[in-house]
């Protein structure tokens, strides 16, 4: 009986899949450069040609304001050490792990696995696909695209694409528990700097950022920034990398 249960869930949605990827059109309207990357000096840099571009995570970790890195060393604190690196590489390994699922997804790499409901990062990727790219993504220009600005620095867009009407960046994000909008910055300026790369160098019109988030009791979580308002955190980025670059005497 619970082998006839299971192979209905994956045949149901086995057929929701033309469904959902029917409003999902690829579109290679820019070409996305390859990269790769490499940690100097507690840095993460990505290699494009000749050029080390420090990545956007490395300047907003470095950047952290001292009441965030005051709350985090009290969070590590209270929990224990121990227990504070174990429940950091839990998450690390299912945001990983979520995300391949989506990248799989949209490129249309599922298989019989894809859909087994025991491992909790793929009934997380589900909630996403569902309720936050089911009839919202409709072009898709690329997945897991490198991003720079040059001189500057560089990222990785978990997904470029045409998101509710407008070109968007999208990022996937795993939370332990549910979030609010003004304990998310660091994710918010993350997405803003993309954008701001994406129109710099291919003169696009990216208007929008959105962040899907899933938790692990699988509630999902949309944040959004458009507009005047990404204009301003993408400013509030260049902040941070100006004082990132006196940080480290760079020009």
């Amino acid at each position: 009986m619970l082998k006839e249960i299971n192979s209905l869930k994956i045949n149901f949605f086995f057929s929701l899949i033309p469904i959902i990827r029917n409003h999902m059109q690829w579109n290679k309207k820019y070409n996305y450069p390859t990269s790769s990357r490499a940690t100097e000096d507690g840095i993460r840099r990505y290699l494009l040609g000749e050029k080390k571009l420090p990545s956007v995570t490395s300047i907003l970790d470095a950047t952290k304001s001292e009441e965030d890195k005051a709350a985090l060393a009290n969070w590590r604190e209270r929990t224990g050490h121990k227990e504070a690196e174990a429940i950091t590489k839990a998450a690390s390994s299912r945001g990983s792990q979520m995300h391949n699922y989506l990248e799989s997804f949209l490129l249309g790499r599922e298989n019989l696995s894809f859909f087994d409901d025991k491992e909790q990062y793929k009934m997380m990727a589900k909630e996403i696909i569902e309720k936050g790219l089911k009839n919202r993504l409709e072009e898709i220009y690329g997945t897991e695209c490198t991003l720079y600005y040059p001189e500057k620095y560089a990222g990785t867009a978990d997904c470029v694409g045409v998101y509710e009407g407008k070109e968007t960046i999208i990022d996937f994000k795993q939370s332990n528990k549910p979030k609010k909008v003004e304990y998310i910055d660091s994710w918010l300026l993350q997405t803003a700097a993309y954008s701001l790369a994406h129109n710099v160098v291919y003169k696009s019109n990216i208007t929008a950022c959105v962040i899907l988030v899933c938790t692990v009791d699988n509630l999902f979580q949309e944040f959004k920034i458009q507009g005047p308002e990404l204009i301003t955190y993408q400013n509030l980025f260049l902040g941070r990398l100006k004082k990132f670059n006196e940080m480290n005497n760079l020009g």
